[in-house]
């Protein structure tokens, strides 16, 4: 079995204490790449660092939708830069719409969204979309805004059966956390997950947040590690031999960032 945690925030001071541990735990479950997602300048620096120490870590930069409030030229320009100079930074983003918590007003949601899927396509950058409860408008953008060639993931799909098909038509990729293992909170994605193409299927854990089921009866804490609980349930849901879906994924996600692990 070969594993991509395809999402994860290894900069979170959660792990400050234990890094090396917890990355050298994923290669015991043949956790053999990871991407570290920046949301910031700081968590996207702080990425940066780590995938300088640790071997098969690549990462992304990118404002969050929590944080549109405070996006402003002269952060995005110094991403932009960040981005360019960094041969570790393979993706933009997390960025998109949360219409949930509502940190950030949606004017500023949508502003910093369309500027960095302009940034995104200048630096030919595959993009991490988060989205949540917009109501349509996510899609409404992407689709005005989307160049033929822009390449997606949908990290931690959550949506319906229509989002789904609406981001498969524009060719995304859809990221799978640890929430199709939850009895109860994952049965409606567990009855979407046959619908997805083998190739265009991607495993995270969205580390340290969404422990998979059995992990997390016994912590809180996610990481890179507990992605093999996600491809193991995957698989059992597409009823495929987990090895022969984690070399597919494996592959899915090599191609997605444009690397060779």
């Amino acid at each position: 079995m070969i594993l991509f945690d395809s999402h994860c925030h290894l900069d979170d001071k959660c792990y400050d204490n234990d890094l090396k541990n917890v990355i050298d735990r994923a290669k015991n479950e043949n956790v053999s790449a990871m991407m570290l997602v920046g949301v910031d300048i700081k968590t996207s620096l702080k990425a940066i660092k780590i995938a300088d120490t640790y071997e098969n870590i690549i990462t992304s930069v990118g404002i969050h939708p929590h944080d549109a409030k405070r996006c402003c030229k002269d952060d995005l320009n110094s991403l932009t830069n960040i981005a360019k100079e960094n041969s570790c930074v393979k993706a933009w983003g997390e960025t998109g719409l949360d219409y949930n918590r509502m940190f950030s007003p949606a004017r500023d949601q949508e502003s910093c969204f369309v500027a960095q899927l302009e940034i995104a396509g200048t630096l030919d950058l595959p993009l991490i979309f988060h989205e949540r409860d917009s109501k349509g408008r996510f899609f409404d953008i992407l689709k005005s805004e989307a160049p033929q060639s822009r390449k997606g993931v949908v990290h931690c799909f959550s949506g319906t059966k229509k989002e789904l098909f609406k981001y498969l038509d524009l060719d995304y990729y859809i990221g799978i956390t640890g929430i199709l293992t939850i009895q109860k909170r994952g049965e409606y994605l567990r009855s979407l997950a046959p619908h997805i193409p083998e190739d265009r299927i991607l495993i995270e854990t969205d580390a340290p947040y969404l422990a998979p089921a059995p992990q997390k009866n016994k912590t809180r804490r996610n990481e890179p590690s507990f992605v093999k609980s996600v491809l193991l349930k995957l698989a059992e849901i597409r009823d495929i031999d987990p090895e022969e879906l984690s070399k597919t994924i494996f592959d899915n996600t090599n191609r997605f960032y444009h690397v060779e692990f």
